[in-house]
């Protein structure tokens, strides 16, 4: 029976609405909005502008309905939040995880809670964007007296849809706040930060109905009343690894955007002692899989660079730099990805020179070798974080997929296979909204199940296949120069 499904799915830099038709075998896409994300930075901070976003979603439903779509879904970026009163009003727009205030956050929750403890309860890679930064930040501010509840940005688009609280647990798991075992709020955890529990709504599962559109909202916006709204894996990440066209079990993947998290699938967390040193994170997947990855700097750090060539006036056309720094000289010139400090500098051009000077190289001279740079050092990263989870988890791969937007480099995809040693398979550029519709598919009975809907991907999604070449030893000096395995 043929059924379509529509698909919110938000980015750091921009947001869409795709719908997916599900029918005979077939998966056919159809993007009917896409709309840019841009942060305000207000006196106070860096803020997503998420009643901006509320009202492009409500846009793209309406224009997706044509399509006559039987239930809608929303996924997006982890760790940052809104708070709401008690009457269910947002106080204040929600922060940008780049903004700095996580950074003071991570002392105060080290005065309550140690590293290694933190890690054996929830085995999240410590970063200062994480949920629970933030809030031991925001426990110093006006607001935080009159808040009654949390809700992860998706979670509250979802809410504004439909009037339905809840907390969907493949986000919440990012939070810092999530026992990795229990698979659970952790009530002693927030007991030891000070954290009220009334915050943390019930958790609900990929799949679960959320409730419907109200007919207010409906009315306004164009849409039809009533529409179903479903819990997918709401984390763009765990949306984008339920769609990873796997056929079989020894795979690894990196879903490449803004971020580039590298990891495997897993059935259990990775809560050891090196596990931490190492700084991965353990993040709940469909069907209680465990996202055992590590997150570094993605393709920010290239669009960071290209913002501020625009800036200084020169005229940058993306597809022509990566043709130019296809033919750049190899390994000239490399970065640690992992560097906090490429975060969120002023300046990336700048920031790129400078760790290239402290590791006494010669900085990259031109926006061509600049651009090489930032693609080799991902797929050093790439290929250190997957060899590290391998060597942690016990768990080997014979291919990498890599997929979203990075999959359409593939100068890119090439560097990767041939740093990793294993074949690459790139695509699809849009798993986080199949993996979001492929959620919704099951839920209807229109998909069997997780395995059933990776197959389909694989038979019905374009893919590029890249396998591994040059010299092996290249990689090994290349990986030394800046500190990696």
């Amino acid at each position: 029976m043929e059924r379509t499904f529509a698909a919110v799915d938000l980015g750091a830099s921009s947001g869409r609405v795709i719908v997916g038709r599900f029918g005979a075998g077939e998966l056919d896409l159809h993007e009917v909005h896409r709309f840019a994300n841009n942060p305000v930075r207000l006196a106070d901070g860096l803020h997503w502008d998420v009643l901006g976003l509320y009202r492009e979603v409500l846009c793209g439903l309406r224009l997706a309905q044509p399509h006559a779509p039987v239930s809608v879904g929303i996924d997006g970026w982890a760790v940052d939040f809104g708070l709401l009163d008690g009457d269910g009003a947002l106080l204040g727009n929600p922060f940008h995880y780049r903004d700095e205030r996580g950074v003071r956050g991570v002392e105060l929750v080290r005065t309550c809670v140690d590293d290694a403890e933190h890690y054996r309860i929830c085995g999240l890679q410590r970063l200062p964007i994480n949920t629970v930064y933030q809030l031991a930040a925001a426990a110093r501010t006006a607001h935080w007296d009159r808040a009654e509840t949390l809700l992860l940005v998706p979670d509250l688009l979802v809410y504004w849809l439909t009037g339905a609280v809840g907390a969907e647990v493949t986000n919440a798991s990012t939070t810092g706040l999530f026992d990795a075992t229990s698979r659970s709020w952790s009530r002693p955890l927030l007991d030891r930060l000070g954290l009220p529990s009334r915050l943390f709504p019930a958790l609900r599962a990929p799949g679960e109905p959320a409730g419907n559109v109200r007919d207010r909202v409906a009315s306004e916006a164009g849409i039809a009343g009533g529409l179903p709204v479903t819990a997918v894996a709401s984390h763009d990440t765990a949306s984008a690894v339920a769609a990873v066209p796997a056929t079989a079990d020894r795979f690894a993947y990196v879903s490449c955007g803004t971020w580039s998290l590298a990891g495997l699938e897993l059935d259990r967390p990775v809560l050891t002692e090196e596990s931490r040193a190492a700084n991965f994170t353990n993040e709940l997947g469909v069907d209680g899989t465990v996202r055992y990855l590590r997150n570094t700097m993605g393709l920010w750090l290239l669009h960071e660079c290209v913002r501020s060539w625009q800036r200084q006036g020169r005229a940058v056309d993306e597809p022509a730099l990566l043709a130019q720094a296809a033919g750049a000289a190899p390994f000239a010139a490399l970065v640690d990805a992992t560097d906090a400090a490429l975060i969120a500098p002023a300046d990336m051009p700048s920031a790129i020179a400078a760790q290239c000077a402290r590791t006494g190289q010669h900085p990259p001279a031109d926006p061509a070798a600049v651009t090489r740079c930032v693609l080799e050092s991902l797929a050093l990263a790439h290929r250190a974080t997957l060899r590290e989870a391998a060597r942690l988890s016990g768990r080997g791969f014979d291919v990498v997929h890599l997929v979203g937007g990075g999959s359409r480099i593939e100068l890119l995809c090439q560097l990767t296979a041939d740093a990793c040693g294993v074949p690459v398979v790139a695509g699809p550029t849009e798993a986080t909204a199949l993996g979001n519709l492929l959620v919704q598919a099951r839920a209807s009975g229109s998909v069997a199940d997780l395995a059933a809907g990776r197959c389909l991907v694989a038979r019905t999604q374009r893919l590029r296949r890249y396998r591994p070449g040059g010299d092996p030893g290249k990689w090994e000096s290349a990986a030394a120069r800046v500190g990696l395995r």
